[in-house]
């Protein structure tokens, strides 16, 4: 189904069993189709189905690597985002190489990526605008004043799905790695996804290659699924955590395969007196069947930008391999917030320089007017049921002078050495806890406690009850 745009070339459109309703481009028409229920075309899993559909090339996409598709994708977006009262609408990025800068999300919509599709970043600097700080940061990471817009990008939306069968997504970040290793960046990085203030989000089903920085970045929103990702950047590329929910609440990570330069997940709450101020915690938590290589990071963080707070989290069924240390809090004076409530179970561990790592001393601050009498609250960390082998140290848990992190409780824990280990496999100062069946023996300061099975909730929040509908792009490649 083919329709001439004025006296522009003629755009094509493959569909099935659908009816065609007209768009109105300024003075340009497009055909997109309108679904009539499963009726062929690539199924895939989403939080909602929607009830329109149109493809990139509908609006001039162009996908060979070297055309950018900046103006396409976002042509396509603002007018498919006119039927967000209407049943919602994707995008389909079909089989190609599509070129392109940032552009913006809206309501009720699905980005879906075919699996031979494959989105390239911009290296053209222009292409990239600009955003404020954030909040409860006070400053970029990078740079004091501003930062660059991610690559897709979000505000104030709901219902949000970024999936495909397993299309891929490339940041071509060697190009800002370069310019941070030269301090050449006047603005923080870009990430490749991040969404802020929005409800209801999905990202699952593909391959994420190379970010700048963070990979995926949900900030100050709430509800969100990500499951079936691979997430992959050079060990030593600098920043790109694969996935950090940042004062999110109900928030689920599934299945998913990270290779990383930095953590391969960390969970933030805001930096010092920003985050205390802006007081948005990250919240309701659940990880499961994360694998994960980061030989200079850790497989899942808790800070060290954690003013806000962060609470009730649970892991389980952990992979580590190659990675600094699998569980890290990371925290400070001047930081103040919180850690709390953290339950992790079942992890398998190997080639590690840590098991356990939890520090009171990570100083970095944002500037130097932070409160040095806001002091961080960590307690009720729990871990149990771990595995790991060809390891250097078994822990090193480092809390506050006067301001000890409690709680503590580490249960059925077999922990075999690498061919160089540390004299002392245990380094505690400043904490407190319970131990019990723990290999190497733990410090003086975690006891054996006997018939102790550190606490893990049998109940389920209420993010893990969201079931996803079977949905249809409506059109064959």
């Amino acid at each position: 189904m083919c329709a001439r745009l004025g006296n522009s070339i003629c755009y094509c459109v493959q569909v099935i069993g659908v009816i065609s309703v007209i768009v109105i481009l300024g003075s340009e028409k497009v055909k997109v189709a309108e679904s009539k229920g499963a009726n062929g075309g690539i199924e895939y899993p989403g939080i909602n189905c929607r009830k329109h559909s149109a493809v990139l090339t509908d609006f001039g996409g162009v996908g060979d690597g070297v055309t950018s598709n900046t103006k396409a994708f976002r042509n396509a977006i603002s007018n498919l985002s006119h039927y967000a009262s209407d049943g919602g609408a994707q995008l389909i990025v079909p089989p190609g190489k599509w070129l392109t800068g940032p552009f913006n999300l809206t309501s009720h919509f699905t980005l879906f990526l075919h699996n031979k599709a494959l989105i390239l970043a911009s290296q053209n600097e222009s292409e990239w605008p600009h955003l404020p700080v954030l909040p409860s940061y006070g400053r970029g990471r990078d740079a004091p004043h501003g930062r660059f817009s991610s690559l897709i990008f979000g505000t104030n939306l709901t219902d949000v799905v970024i999936t495909g069968k397993n299309g891929s997504i490339d940041g071509q970040g060697a190009y800002w790695w370069k310019k941070f290793h030269n301090k050449k960046l006047t603005l923080t990085r870009p990430y490749m996804i991040e969404l802020m203030y929005s409800d209801q989000i999905q990202i699952s089903s593909l391959t994420l290659l190379n970010s700048p920085s963070y990979f995926i970045h949900p900030i100050y929103s709430s509800n969100i699924i990500m499951q079936g990702l691979t997430i992959n950047a050079p060990v030593n590329s600098p920043n790109t955590d694969g996935i950090d929910p940042d004062s999110c609440t109900n928030v689920s990570i599934e299945d998913c395969y990270i290779v990383s330069g930095d953590d391969c997940v960390s969970i933030k709450s805001g930096w010092d007196e920003y985050g205390i101020k802006f007081g948005m915690p990250s919240q309701h938590i659940v990880i499961k069947r994360l694998t994960c290589i980061s030989p200079d990071s850790a497989m899942i963080a808790l800070g060290s930008e954690m003013s806000g707070g962060i609470s009730d989290v649970r892991a389980e069924d952990l992979t580590a391999i190659n990675t600094e240390s699998a569980i890290t809090i990371k925290t400070a004076v001047g930081r103040g917030g919180y850690v709390k409530d953290i339950f992790v179970k079942g992890m398998n561990l190997t080639t590690m320089k840590y098991v356990f790592w939890m520090t009171g001393s990570y100083k970095s601050h944002p500037d130097p007017y932070y409160d040095p009498k806001a002091l961080p609250n960590i307690t009720g960390i729990n871990y149990r049921d771990v595995v790991a082998t060809q390891v250097k140290m078994s822990a090193r848990l480092q809390g506050i002078s006067n301001n000890p992190f409690t709680n503590i409780c580490i249960s059925n824990v077999t922990i075999q050495f690498n061919e160089k280990p540390k004299k002392h496999q245990w380094n505690c100062t400043d904490v407190s806890g319970v131990t019990n069946k723990v290999t190497p023996p733990p410090c003086q300061l975690l006891p054996e406690k006997e018939q102790l099975q550190c606490p893990f909730p049998i109940n389920s929040l209420p993010i893990e009850s969201v079931k996803l509908k079977s949905c249809s792009t409506n059109a064959f490649f």
